[in-house]
């Protein structure tokens, strides 16, 4: 793995073991991004901050990295209803500029591509194993 992908993979990595961490340090913040149509609001907070811990670390274990990775992308799924919510009620974040909401909106699908990137095979790991065939 290259070094560049090697930093990246360990900004993720921390990037979301800290923002599964702040679930539980900031859970008012995550309170108001929920939609009001789901049950159990706090509960969603809590299992989403795990999750996000759990991922984070997974990601770093080369062996379960790549199922980590397809994990951190069913997380950002799931958790678009939320971003969405912001972005629909600026009125519940007055502290964020109304486009900063509705940019996270695209930026999630970049999240989703910068982990799909883990799901790949390493392709120095990948042209090894061909050679060693």
């Amino acid at each position: 793995m290259s070094k560049v992908k090697t930093a990246l993979l360990w900004l993720m990595g921390v990037a979301y073991l800290f923002a599964g961490a702040n679930h539980f340090l900031k859970p008012e913040f995550y309170l108001q991004m929920m939609p009001a149509y789901l049950p159990w609001h706090a509960l969603l907070v809590q299992v989403s901050g795990v999750a996000e811990m759990l991922l984070g670390v997974a990601v770093l274990i080369p062996r379960t990295r790549r199922l980590a990775a397809w994990g951190v992308i069913a997380l950002l799924i799931a958790v678009f209803p939320a971003n969405l919510n912001m972005a629909l009620h600026p009125d519940a974040f007055p502290d964020a500029p109304a486009i900063a909401l509705y940019l996270r909106l695209p930026v999630q699908l970049l999240l989703i591509a910068w982990a799909y990137w883990f799901t790949r095979p390493d392709q120095s790991s990948s042209k090894a194993s061909s050679a060693a065939s």
